[in-house]
């Protein structure tokens, strides 16, 4: 190795991935859509806060509750991905005969920097700098584009996803 390919590579394996380049899948629904964009990956714990009456003292001792996600919104531009419509369709609707039905939700974020360090991820999308799989995953909301003849705007289409569990395996 060259005397400056070392520095080369420590300083890629420090510089921030761009959060333009992402991969949305979700399991068995063929031909998902495209998204243009991807809010609300979080996960926070309650803090139950105690004191027993005998604690010499008066400040309570902090311990872990609940863990708790929050939707997913995911925005696409209309798109007639019929395997991915039928999914959300299944769950907002108001007869679901067979329950509703959950799958896992995978988001990638892809590293298209040249000559990438060798820590990041290799997957079948490329490389891949972060992966978030969201477990258990269901359509909650959808909204439909906003429609106006006098504009020449993408018709954009939400849908808010619920999820139960959040992994991050990288």
């Amino acid at each position: 190795m060259a005397e400056g390919d070392e520095t080369k590579n420590s300083v890629a394996l420090y510089y921030p991935l761009t959060k333009m380049n992402f991969l949305v899948t979700v399991d068995s629904v063929s031909g998902v859509a495209a998204f243009s964009e991807v809010t609300g990956i979080d996960a926070s714990v309650d803090i139950i806060e105690f004191r027993q009456g005998n604690a010499n003292s008066l400040a309570p001792v902090k311990i872990q509750g609940l863990v708790k996600h929050g939707n997913l919104t995911l925005k696409m531009g209309y798109t007639r991905s019929q395997p991915f419509k039928d999914w959300v369709v299944a769950c907002v609707s108001e007869r679901r005969e067979k329950g509703t039905p959950r799958h896992n939700v995978t988001i990638e974020l892809i590293d298209i920097t040249a000559g990438a360090p060798s820590t990041i991820v290799e997957t079948t999308t490329g490389k891949t700098g972060a992966i978030w799989i969201l477990q258990d995953a269901w359509v909650s909301k959808y909204t439909g584009p906003d429609l106006n003849a006098s504009t020449s705007e993408v018709a954009i289409e939400s849908v808010e996803i619920a999820y139960e569990e959040l992994t991050i395996p990288n």
